[in-house]
């Protein structure tokens, strides 16, 4: 979105404009939503945790200073939920993740991970190494799969991971090298399992 539509979005959205909190909702849901599943490991948590993004949204957009991107504000609030919702199951003794098969749908969340290849034995080899990759990507600690998400998932600018998380720039980077490290381990430990 160019800077200047962005502007009157938010400006449409800090009057309370229903058509743009609407179009917001539509430009947003799925980047948020496929942040959220991959962050919770759970689609209902994720689904549920999405809804109460938006609503936290448009409570707050009266608060937004425009200090980072519409789509950054919105990706912090989503990522402080997930992390509230993680706490509130670890305390309640629940486990906020599902068995992969039941929460991944290739045809929806997948297409970063996955290669777009022809060969149907190439197919089933890529949805396997997706599996195993989702999976280790759910063993890895809250704050690492926080920022393997954002900055390899979702391609956010190590400037936008910044202003998401609240560490510094060389904090980030230097936390991400671990967690890449940690989640290629936990991947050849999966490889090995299969």
């Amino acid at each position: 979105m160019a800077d200047d539509q962005e502007a009157q979005l938010i400006a449409r959205l800090q009057r309370g404009d229903e058509a743009a909190f609407v179009a917001l909702v539509r430009d947003h849901q799925g980047p948020v939503y496929r942040l959220l599943l991959r962050l919770l490991g759970n689609r209902a948590e994720a689904e549920d945790v999405a809804q109460e993004v938006f609503v936290a949204v448009f409570k707050a957009m009266e608060n937004f200073r425009g200090d980072s991107r519409l789509s950054t504000w919105i990706y912090r609030i989503a990522a402080n939920h997930a992390k509230n919702r993680i706490k509130y199951l670890a305390r309640r003794g629940r486990n906020h993740r599902s068995d992969f098969n039941e929460r991944v749908d290739p045809n929806n969340i997948a297409t970063d991970t996955t290669a777009r290849i022809d060969r149907p034995d190439r197919l089933v080899e890529g949805y396997q190494a997706q599996g195993l990759l989702e999976q280790a990507l759910q063993k890895l600690d809250e704050d690492q799969r926080t920022l393997v998400v954002l900055r390899d998932l979702e391609h956010l600018s190590y400037e936008d991971v910044q202003r998401i998380t609240g560490l510094p720039i060389g904090t980030v980077k230097s936390r991400l090298h671990r967690a890449r490290l940690s989640l290629f381990q936990h991947y050849r430990s999966l490889q090995g399992e299969s």
